[in-house]
């Protein structure tokens, strides 16, 4: 009588759940977590419980993207419009009343103080990722048309309450989702051009429009100001261009290979502000230096890479632009917050995935990442 040896029924279990994880995103993203873990205990140990805090944060964002890698790409579709919906009328709810902090109204009180403008960095490109899905074959101008008026819908919104930072990033998803689904560059290139012109133009007549009592009857002051002072932050120096010049002189003052860690002078005797949050990259680049900051923007670049080419092989439309805007998203959120440390971008509040200090936008990322690796999954068990 010949003998069978099985594996055990949690161990089958736990092999199933794995199978078809994509190794190398998942390795990229936990290098960038501990670099973040890293960071933070440098330059948050003052601040009492926040290396604790960012921990715990961190784990949350891993399990629930182990929880939606598991979530099919077929059936994530059937949450877009619910989650896009719900959001939106949120949205709505925070303008009518919302509670207001420090000027701006973006959050609303349901029994717990949430953030509704986040849900739509993941419900815009679930939306329109369906929309096209939906549309496949026969494409219309009027199709791109309907879809422009999602997207333009939740980013008034937002940029109404106002927060700029997080109308940057809704926007840009949707964008990559209409580019990817296929826009034609007659649409995309005018608006860059126009947008260029209008750079050149203010870099030209800065000290006119940046003079006192002028108003741009377009923007609010505070935004004025935050543009003013990325042309000349000596302006102001000591108020609101001491953001920007203590990181570029943080920065700066790391050198080829940085201070040391937990050396960093600026970091630790409170030159730089917000140093566990948005200027978190000022921290790291004092104390690891530029060879620091390289190997930082290598990790961002491979999890790109790495994510449009699960975009590429995704087994649907609907998998293939929500992948590729999801992947770009993470581009745009290090890009910009590299960009308005470094001085070459307006400070707009956007923190750097997984090194940055935060909650809700970390719930965000590990959602992003999560279904990343739903659709590599997808992927390997069709080819399998």
């Amino acid at each position: 009588m010949a003998l069978s040896f099985e594996k055990p029924y949690v161990w089958r279990q736990f092999t199933h759940v794995l199978r078809g994880f994509d190794g190398q995103l998942t390795l990229a993203v936990t290098l960038l977590a501990v670099a973040g873990l890293i960071t933070m205990f440098g330059s948050g140990y003052a601040s009492g419980i926040r290396f604790w805090d960012h921990a715990r944060n961190l784990a949350l964002a891993f399990c629930i993207m182990f929880v939606v890698a598991q979530i099919p790409p077929q059936r994530l579709m059937t949450f877009a419009v619910p989650i896009y919906t719900v959001g939106l009328a949120l949205l709505v709810a925070v303008a009518l009343f919302g509670l207001t902090k420090n000027g701006a109204r973006r959050w609303l009180n349901i029994g717990i103080v949430i953030q509704p403008s986040e849900i739509m960095k993941i419900g815009l490109p679930l939306m329109l990722a369906w929309w096209f899905q939906k549309r496949e074959g026969q494409l219309r101008p009027l199709d791109f048309l309907v879809a422009t008026v999602l997207l333009v819908m939740p980013v008034a919104l937002i940029a109404r309450q106002p927060d700029m930072g997080t109308a940057i990033l809704v926007m840009s998803a949707g964008v990559y989702v209409l580019y990817f689904a296929g826009l034609g560059w007659k649409w995309i290139i005018p608006p860059i051009l126009i947008g260029l012109i209008a750079i050149a133009l203010l870099v030209v007549f800065e000290p006119m429009l940046c003079a006192d009592g002028v108003k741009w009857h377009m923007f609010r002051e505070y935004q004025r100001q935050r543009v003013c002072t990325l042309l000349d932050p000596w302006r102001d120096p000591l108020g609101k261009g001491f953001h920007i010049i203590q990181g570029m002189i943080a920065i700066g003052s790391g050198g080829f290979f940085g201070k040391g860690f937990m050396q960093g002078t600026q970091t630790h005797l409170d030159f730089i502000p917000e140093r566990t949050t948005d200027f978190i990259f000022a921290a790291y680049g004092e104390e690891f230096g530029l060879l620091g900051n390289l190997c930082l923007i290598a990790g961002f670049v491979f999890l790109v890479f790495r994510g449009l080419a699960i975009a590429l092989e995704g087994p649907t439309l609907f998998a293939r632009l929500l992948a590729g805007s999801v992947t770009l998203i993470f581009f745009t959120y290090a890009f910009v917050n590299m960009g308005m440390v470094s001085g070459i971008l307006p400070v707009v509040g956007v923190p750097l995935p997984f090194i940055s200090y935060g909650g809700t936008a970390m719930v965000t990322l590990g959602l992003g990442m999560g279904i990343l690796l739903s659709i590599a999954k997808a992927k390997q068990l069709v080819q399998s």
